[in-house]
């Protein structure tokens, strides 16, 4: 694997801003990603009027596939794909991603019992916990993927990518567009795919599993590309990129805070919400932690033994994640849940203060989002400098 990673901006990133290829990762993690929009919409102002877009690779997974695919169909208009990214996830409400009318939840509820508790209806179309037909709708209705062959053709963008998990086979499967001559890869457990990218793509990228059910692609279905995705910044690099962006979705200074013990079991709720974390986010954290390792190892290397003995040559990654616990603010807006999620959740406990994790990954609320959205704004203005060096802006 030909990568070295730090978390701070390193000197070569005084080259001329077209001489390396810059890299977007959006990491999944549902609502969540709401945050990502935010720490978009601050690049978009740090940038020139009318600038091109500044990330030729852009790769996604779960609702940071879609966030991903959104940049890339409007790639030849960086700045208003974002205002257009923004402005749909600023109007989010829980109905737009999945159906949350009383009939909607019961009927989907009892067929999800019926088919995988007593067998009825096996062997049908794979049933899920939560209907997620209306994402369906929203993203034909919000994406032209006819931008993606635009943007490639006229140089604006060179690959997006987004991950899924083949059931199957069990393996990681990243679907890409973009120049001809990108080679497919082959790894452990994960390997590259050349494609036209389609809504099935997405859906399937997205598919949270028990939540919302796998998706067919070709002959294969797929389910949420987080699932056993152990690199995740692999396939920017085999897409070309040489240096990256990474925007996470956990605050991490908060990791190792002291925590108040309690005798109370663990409700459902928590389990699930360490379940969905352990998915969406462990491996892109210990993705990095290897590449910072890797970058320490080969900066203690002269340069010819480093690429002839190890193969490693350098790759600079920036990282953006919370500032604040993205579970505390989902938990300040638990009351925005649709009344029919609040009934079927209560029990598990993820109505209660406790119960953020998962709320996070499931509350497509208007306030929760604009925080979200806020709170990555925020926290990439505080960063000014390093995106500024690390992009190639020129400070105004």
């Amino acid at each position: 694997m030909k990568i070295l990673e730090h978390s701070t901006v390193s000197p070569v990133v005084a080259q001329a801003p077209d001489s390396r290829t810059t890299g977007l990762i959006l990491s999944g993690g549902g609502a969540r990603a709401a945050y990502q929009v935010g720490v978009l919409a601050a690049i978009a102002d740090l940038l020139p009027e009318s600038a091109d877009n500044p990330f030729p690779v852009i790769v996604g997974t779960s609702a940071g596939a879609i966030n991903a695919v959104g940049l890339a169909c409007g790639a030849l208009d960086f700045q208003q794909s974002i205002r257009t990214l923004r402005s749909v996830w600023q109007s989010f409400s829980s109905d737009r991603v999945y159906r949350t009318d009383w009939f909607g939840v019961m009927r989907q509820a009892g067929r999800f019992v019926g088919q995988h508790l007593l067998g009825i209806g096996r062997g049908a179309d794979p049933v899920a916990l939560l209907d997620n037909a209306p994402l369906r709708e929203l993203l034909l209705k919000e994406l032209d993927f006819s931008g993606i062959n635009l943007a490639v053709a006229k140089r604006k963008l060179h690959a997006v990518a987004v991950t899924a998990f083949a059931y199957q086979s069990g393996q990681a499967v990243t679907f890409y567009q973009g120049r001809g001559h990108i080679k497919p890869w082959q790894r452990h457990r994960r390997h590259g795919v050349a494609t036209r990218l389609r809504i099935e793509h997405l859906m399937a990228s997205s598919a949270i599993p028990l939540l919302f059910p796998p998706v067919r692609v070709d002959h294969e279905y797929f389910g949420d590309g987080a699932v056993r995705q152990a690199a995740p910044i692999s396939p920017a690099l085999h897409l070309g990129a040489d240096k990256v962006l990474v925007i996470g979705v956990r605050n991490q200074s908060q990791e190792g805070r002291s925590i108040a013990m309690t005798s109370r079991p663990p409700s459902l709720a928590q389990i699930g919400g360490h379940l969905l974390n352990s998915t969406f986010i462990d491996n892109l954290e210990s993705d990095l932690e290897l590449l910072e390792r890797l970058n320490t190892l080969g900066h203690e290397l002269p340069e010819s033994q480093r690429k002839q003995h190890l193969g490693l040559s350098p790759v600079d990654v920036l990282v953006i994640s919370p500032s604040k616990k993205i579970d505390d603010i989902a938990a300040r807006h638990r009351h925005q849940l649709p009344a029919s999620l609040r009934l079927f959740l209560r029990g598990p406990g993820a109505t209660r203060a406790s119960g953020g994790g998962v709320l996070s990954y499931l509350l497509f609320e208007r306030g929760y989002c604009n925080e979200l959205i806020e709170l990555g704004y925020q926290d990439a203005m505080a960063k000014k400098d390093e995106l500024q060096a690390f992009l190639g802006i020129s400070p105004s």
